[in-house]
């Protein structure tokens, strides 16, 4: 995804259904503003049920080495 557009409540009332259709094609959201500030967001529908990998999606914060084993030290919960 890039860059989120930003239009003024008076453009998008003349182009509502354009508008629509864009944020469905491309996926981006659509920020509408007033006088200059952002007011409404409008952005694609996700459904809450999400299978608990692409909940996870994304989530991985470092990758070092996946095929070192993992001992016991390694487990900060374990040093507690």
């Amino acid at each position: 995804m890039g860059k989120e557009q930003q239009i003024s409540k008076s453009q998008f009332k003349s182009k509502a259904l354009e508008f629509f259709r864009q944020v469905e094609a491309n996926g981006e959201s659509l920020v509408i503003t007033d006088h200059g500030k952002p007011s409404i967001e409008i952005r694609p529908y996700h459904s809450k049920e999400r299978k608990p990998l692409d909940i996870l999606k994304g989530s991985v914060s470092e990758y070092i080495d996946p095929t070192e084993p993992v001992g016991e030290g390694d487990w900060e919960i374990l040093s507690q």
